[in-house]
């Protein structure tokens, strides 16, 4: 065994150890081509069978489907295979064996605890699961996305995707083979699946579940990953046979497979035969229903040790009598559906929650459009809403800024950080002209203004608070407001709301929901082809002595005479979510309406401006 870090050869032979990673070279460049032959099944590396010598030498080593005289070649649509290939120099003996692979997937009859076959909470490496529309296969291991650290169950491409699966369809613990109410199974959904050179494999979400990283049976949880090599002892606990040991025999092998529905698949893996000091009980070191299990290296003990040697796939057809098992190339794995076995560093993690209406005691939505404006909202793929770290907001296609901005502040876990070198940025997710970008702000006092405040954003971990930092800084989270919109001579009002409730209020938990936008009229300022929105709005929400609570606050500007730069002192209003609803067509939730105790005239015109933070009142 080598692991990513150490490449040991089992001889300690470096010209052997050349050799070795010549023919790997020469199976992936060249081995697609032999696999063309109709009767070809694999091209891999092996000790040759026929030798005299215990061990055998290193052979370049076919199966064919069937074996047959030179004279009926011709009628099997084959030719003969040659009995040596020079490779880099170095004359390497072939040699030729009947065998068919097949994936194992199919139902059989139980041979193990029933355990493996029912839904476990948490679920745990070992045990059924599938797509909903596919029979039975195993959990191999838990593992996590290289960019943002999610959790994820591995198995096969087959047993989690199949022939007729989409990603983000449900996958289901166990597979529905083993339970069929499938509607009270649900684990998560597909994620991310590749068929072919790399693999048959896929990773799926763990939403419905708790989930232990353990082993069933085994009780390891692989840390590592490791390469095989001849004569490597390895282990694996599957759905179908439970805990089978092997010895890895042919540590490189391209195969092909026909996988129905979707036809042949050419496979780089290895190959595992019959451990003959541990045999299993029924002759069969795995059986349909193991696929998606994972072979584990055993240490020096003979015990089932902490590097992943493979994922299970294949094994030979019914009709094949040598036992033996197929086993997908780890590093290829992880490459191709981007995973890692530790979840990656704090500082690494790619966090992207969103708004999250359950941030309180109380469930708080995001206010819903007017059924008057829905024709206006742009989405993303099938979401009304676009996520970001601590924040969300639904965006307008025709004025191209926010509808509104919904935002969590959790006062206890704030973070101090320097807003210097980030710079303001289009979100990647959505296209160019749906945002309104620097065009508008270049060479004049318009300024970029944060809806969802940056302050409020930065809490959680550091990776966190870095990651909504920067998250604050798309256009899509800005809109037009003059250069001195926090800085008036009323103290910074409007900047400042959010702070004001953590010095009025005894706000439980430290914990408040806030939700923001703009106000588009008809008859707003036309400036560089964008009208520019002059009213602003603001809704906090928290939960005072367990009560929750709801103030709402009008910020409106003057930008008419824009171009003279004469404008009148910004006034700030506290009003109702009534009054926000009508102006902006949005709907709020009736538990916020009913948490507002504010009584006001039924005019604007006939209130007072608020002078001070003092003058809010919050109940």
């Amino acid at each position: 065994m080598a692991t990513e870090n150490e490449y040991t050869s089992s001889e300690g032979a470096p010209d052997q150890s050349e050799l070795i990673a010549a023919l790997k070279k020469f199976i992936r460049t060249q081995g697609e081509g032999y696999l063309r032959d109709p009767n070809v099944s694999s091209i891999g590396i092996a000790r040759k069978t026929t030798d005299s010598r215990p061990e055998g030498e290193i052979a370049l080593q076919f199966t064919v489907d069937k074996k047959a005289q030179p004279e009926q070649l011709e009628a099997l649509g084959t030719k003969k295979l040659p009995e040596s290939i020079t490779v880099d120099g170095v004359e390497v003996p072939t040699e030729v064996l009947q065998r068919s692979y097949e994936p194992q997937f199919r139902v059989v009859a139980e041979a193990e605890s029933p355990t493996r076959h029912k839904r476990l909470d948490p679920a745990l490496p070992g045990v059924s699961v599938g797509h909903v529309n596919v029979s039975a296969g195993t959990i191999g291991c838990v593992v996590f996305d290289r960019h943002d650290g999610t959790p994820y169950v591995l198995s096969n491409w087959h047993v989690l995707h199949g022939a007729s699966g989409e990603p983000g369809e449900d996958v289901v613990q166990p597979g529905q083979a083993d339970d069929p109410h499938i509607d009270r199974n649900r684990l998560g959904r597909l994620e991310r699946s590749h068929l072919g050179f790399s693999g048959d494999c896929a990773v799926a979400t763990v939403e419905d579940r708790r989930f232990d990283a353990d082993i069933l049976d085994l009780g390891v949880a692989p840390e590592e990953l490791g390469e095989p090599e001849i004569g490597d002892t390895v282990v694996k606990s599957g759905r179908t046979t439970g805990v089978t040991h092997g010895v890895v025999r042919s540590p490189f092998k391209l195969v092909q497979i026909d996988y129905r529905g979707v036809g042949p698949r050419n496979v780089l893996c290895f190959e595992i035969g019959v451990d003959p000091n541990i045999p299993p009980e029924n002759g069969e070191i795995s059986l349909p229903g193991d696929s998606g299990s994972v072979w584990m290296f055993k240490d020096p003990g003979g015990r089932p040790g902490k590097v992943l040697a493979g994922l299970h796939f294949a094994g030979e057809s019914r009709a094949d009598p040598d036992e033996h098992a197929l086993a997908c190339l780890p590093q290829l794995v992880f490459e191709e559906l981007g995973i890692t076995l530790r979840p990656p560093v704090p500082e690494a993690v790619e966090v992207l929650e969103g708004y999250n209406p359950n941030f309180l005691r109380a469930r708080v939505p995001a206010p819903r459009l007017d059924p008057r404006i829905e024709h206006d909202l742009f989405r993303l793929g099938d979401a009304d809403d676009i996520p970001y770290t601590h924040f969300s907001l639904a965006l307008s296609k025709s004025r191209r800024f926010a509808l509104w901005v919904a935002w969590n502040i959790d006062g206890g876990a704030l973070k101090r950080l320097d807003r210097r070198g980030i710079p303001f940025s289009r979100d990647p997710r959505i296209p160019d002209e749906a945002q309104v970008g620097d065009e508008l702000y270049r060479a004049n006092r318009v300024d970029r203004g944060h809806l969802a405040r940056r302050a409020d954003l930065l809490w959680g971990s550091l990776a966190e608070a870095r990651k909504a930092n920067t998250d604050s800084f798309f256009f899509t989270n800005i809109a037009p407001q003059m250069d001195d919109f926090n800085q008036s001579s009323r103290g910074g009002l409007w900047g400042r709301l959010e702070d004001a409730v953590f010095e009025g209020v005894k706000v439980d938990d430290l914990r408040v929901s806030v939700f923001a936008g703009p106000v588009f009229q008809s008859d707003d300022r036309l400036y560089r082809g964008v009208r520019l929105p002059r009213e602003y709005w603001k809704v906090l929400v928290f939960s005072d002595q367990g009560e929750l609570r709801t103030t709402a606050f009008l910020l409106t500007q003057n930008l008419d005479q824009l171009e003279a730069l004469e404008l009148d002192e910004f006034r700030v209003f506290q009003v109702t979510l009534s009054e926000v609803e009508e102006r902006c067509r949005l709907r709020f939730p009736d538990p916020l309406h009913e948490a507002e105790t504010l009584a006001v005239p039924e005019a604007l015109a006939q209130r007072a401006p608020l002078e001070s933070l003092s003058e809010i009142r919050w109940s």
